[in-house]
């Protein structure tokens, strides 16, 4: 199963298995990672699963999959950067094995 490293602000880490065809937020939620919200369960209508794919990762997850998921990043609480995603919209695959994502302060 496909893992992904969840990096909160103060630079912790916490390793989940995310099996293929989840999305990386509710990787986060069901396992209690604390810095992903995902108040609206992953149905695109809010900002706080806002997420930064680690540099090494970029190329591979890409940016953001749809003109929604570009304008809720741009309402996000946290500082949108160039690797801002919303984690509910990066759906896991074997190819994305090790992917690494850091998290705001804050989703709020």
């Amino acid at each position: 199963m496909p893992k992904v490293t969840y990096v909160d602000h103060t630079g912790q880490e916490t390793q989940i298995d995310v099996p293929v065809g989840e999305n990386v937020m509710h990787g986060a939620v069901y396992n209690g990672v604390e810095g992903i919200a995902g108040e609206c369960g992953g149905a695109l209508s809010c900002a706080t699963c806002h997420c930064y794919i680690d540099d090494a990762w970029t190329a591979k997850v890409g940016g953001p999959s749809s003109d929604v998921e570009e304008e809720l990043l741009e309402n996000a609480s946290a500082e949108v950067k160039p690797n801002s995603r919303l984690s509910c919209q990066i759906e896991m695959t074997e190819d994305l094995d090790g992917l690494v994502i850091h998290m705001p302060e804050s989703q709020y």
